[in-house]
């Protein structure tokens, strides 16, 4: 939108000169102009008198053309094929150790380092889509390009959902009224059809079903964190799924990784556990608040994988015995 003059704009969504009319913007003889050319072209003194917040003013017109969009039913706007990352420096202020990274749509990465290494900055850069203007110096692209800045404005725009360990529901609400709430703030055309989705990919993560009928305050921990990853996978607009340690939820994992990456998300996953660091196609290395290096997981690790993978269907299938009441053998 930012490239857009404003005549383009108006060609493109016509509904957008209400916005100007209502913000008294007399953009007229400025058509030619992007806008952000044209609130520059204010003096420092008209905008004092106008008590105009410029980056507001950018912001707010994406907002309200992708809410009238919305509401409209137009749904041609490109989404996010890749993320990049540029590095910045460390806690110290040492230079991070890569040139760039960049993750596209459908690809998982693993985030490893001790607790407290900058795990939750790094995702704050991603969310804010930083250009150097946080501690960290970092700055983010979208689809090889300087980020929309809907990604920071706009409240219906969230770029990264975020997935913690603890999912605890306080609402008093069944699974079906959850979801058919979720299902239609997003104007979603096909609820019956899309809650029907939901709860057979939730069922098959976790490791007791549960019925739509179940109030959401009665899950379990893998329940609930089974109904979040599903309901984000197929409902949420986030393209980015950051999951918190994935490997204490009670599901089924990889499944649940799966089904993110099938519906084209961007996954970015911190654990600790070898084998879900192994499922990533690459890992970012945190220390002292900055990324060390990344690792591509190499063929060598993929075999280690498989070993490790059947380790854990081993114990997974022990613990299946254990909650049916069976004895366990070697």
């Amino acid at each position: 939108m930012s490239k857009l003059t404003i005549g383009q704009i108006l060609d493109k969504y016509p509904f957008a000169m209400s916005y100007f009319v209502e913000n008294k913007l007399d953009i007229e003889d400025y058509k030619d102009k992007t806008f952000e050319e044209f609130l520059n072209g204010f003096t420092h003194e008209q905008v004092e008198d106008l008590a105009m917040d410029k980056d507001e003013l950018l912001g707010n017109l994406d907002i309200f053309i992708n809410q009238m969009k919305e509401f409209l039913g137009i749904k041609e706007e490109v989404g996010v094929r890749s993320l990049t990352i540029l590095p910045g420096f460390d806690k110290s202020g040492e230079p991070e150790g890569f040139n760039e990274l960049t993750i596209n749509t459908s690809q998982i990465i693993s985030i490893v380092g001790p607790t407290g290494a900058g795990k939750s900055r790094l995702l704050a850069d991603i969310e804010w889509t930083a250009q150097k203007d946080t501690p960290t110096g970092r700055s983010i692209l979208i689809n090889d390009e300087l980020p929309d800045k809907k990604w920071r404005f706009s409240s219906n725009n969230k770029l990264v959902a975020q997935l913690s360990q603890n999912m605890n529901f306080v609402m008093d609400l069944t699974v079906m009224e959850f979801l058919q709430l979720h299902a239609e703030s997003r104007l979603v055309e096909d609820i019956e059809g899309t809650i029907q989705r939901i709860i057979q990919a939730a069922n098959s993560l976790a490791g007791e079903k549960f019925q739509l009928d179940t109030p959401v305050t009665a899950l379990s921990g893998g329940q609930s964190r089974a109904l979040m990853i599903a309901d984000t996978a197929i409902l949420s607009s986030s393209p980015i799924v950051l999951i918190d340690e994935i490997e204490n939820a009670g599901i089924d994992r990889r499944k649940a990784l799966n089904l993110l990456i099938d519906e084209d998300k961007i996954v970015l996953m911190a654990t600790h556990d070898p084998t879900l660091a192994l499922i990533a196609d690459k890992r970012i290395i945190i220390r002292n608040g900055g990324i060390a290096k990344i690792i591509e997981t190499t063929e060598e690790e993929k075999e280690i994988l498989l070993r490790l993978e059947k380790m854990d269907t081993y114990i997974q299938n022990m613990r299946s015995s254990l909650r049916n009441g069976e004895s366990l053998s070697i």
